[in-house]
């Protein structure tokens, strides 16, 4: 479609948007009326929310629309698989410039409502507002389907650290976008577009983990915050991180240590979960560490020893231009 969102107007803009949506069985209501509706058979519904601005979480001449909708709808829905849950649903906040090409609307669209799918999801509503900066406010739920929720505040001394996913691909991707280069692809498509492990939330759920969260601030500060909550320290083998071999490339060139990416980039959305020592993990499980008795303050160390270098996503403190 040609023109621009303001030309085409609010409810224009919506019936265009809408009209490019599926639905999934979970959806008893979606966009049209006040609200929608979501069956939530469990009784219990798991709530994420994030806001992702222009310039600060995504720059449009390193993504396309339809890579900054998929990577908001990942990051959300990620949060719920997390917290050891199934997404069922997305709700979205659009602000948009007037002057903003319908088509940038409809393939950003397009791209969240395809990560959906890859989830189990459906968008089932939102709103469209004008503004001067491109933001989008997404909202995720999701369906425990009986199983408990696992926090971070659960890990218990002697359990095992496993990870499920990329860990350090985005950050390289941003690193070889920041220099004004387009590949490695794999690693460049990592930062526009990452792929959690959904149904592997769910699944570390039903194996007894104690404690989970998704890689959205790097390992270390992500392991941080499970530390904190559960009040223990975690150790961390780096020799047990694989690092591919590009990514190694990727450093030499720029002049980064890659383990520095591993343990402090973010945005990968892998998910990283304590379990008994005793459970026997899927091979898409890797163990690179465990949980240590609460000896002084809780906190994240590697081979022993603090880690020091800096890293990890501080809203209030990294770069903008992700």
């Amino acid at each position: 479609m040609k023109g621009t969102v303001g030309e085409l107007g609010e409810f224009g803009l919506i019936r265009e948007l809408t009209s490019r949506l599926t639905s999934t069985p979970a959806v008893r209501l979606g966009p049209g009326d006040d609200a929608a509706v979501v069956d939530a058979p469990d009784s219990r519904v798991v709530a994420s929310t994030d806001v992702l601005l222009e310039g600060r979480h995504f720059r449009r001449d390193w993504s396309t629309a339809y890579d900054v909708g998929r990577k908001a709808a990942a990051q959300n829905l990620a949060d719920i698989a997390a917290m050891g849950a199934v997404p069922t649903s997305l709700l979205l906040g659009l602000v948009v410039p007037a002057e903003l090409p319908v088509t940038w609307a409809t393939e950003l669209m397009d791209g969240i409502r395809d990560e959906c799918q890859v989830a189990g999801a459906a968008v089932v509503g939102g709103d469209v507002v004008r503004g001067d900066v491109i933001t989008l406010a997404v909202t995720a739920l999701g369906d425990l389907r009986g199983l408990e929720p696992v926090t971070r505040a659960g890990a218990r001394p002697g359990d095992v650290v496993a990870y499920t996913g990329w860990l350090g691909w985005s950050a390289a991707g941003h690193a070889v976008l920041s220099r004004g280069f387009r590949s490695p692809r794999a690693f460049v498509e990592a930062h526009r577009r990452p792929e959690p492990p959904y149904h592997a939330g769910p699944a570390a759920a039903g194996l007894g983990a104690t404690a989970m969260c998704d890689i959205s601030d790097g390992l270390i500060a992500d392991l941080g915050h499970i530390a904190e909550a559960s009040r223990v320290r975690i150790d961390l083998r780096s020799g047990a991180i694989d690092i591919p071999g590009q990514m190694n490339d990727i450093g030499q060139a720029v002049g980064v240590d890659p383990l520095q990416w591993v343990l402090t980039g973010g945005e990968d959305h892998a998910i990283v979960a304590a379990f008994p020592p005793d459970v026997k993990l899927p091979a898409r499980w890797k163990v690179i560490g465990e949980v240590l008795g609460p000896s002084g303050p809780p906190q994240v160390t590697v081979d022993g020893l603090p880690w020091h270098s800096k890293g990890g996503w501080d809203h209030f403190g990294s770069p903008e231009g992700s």
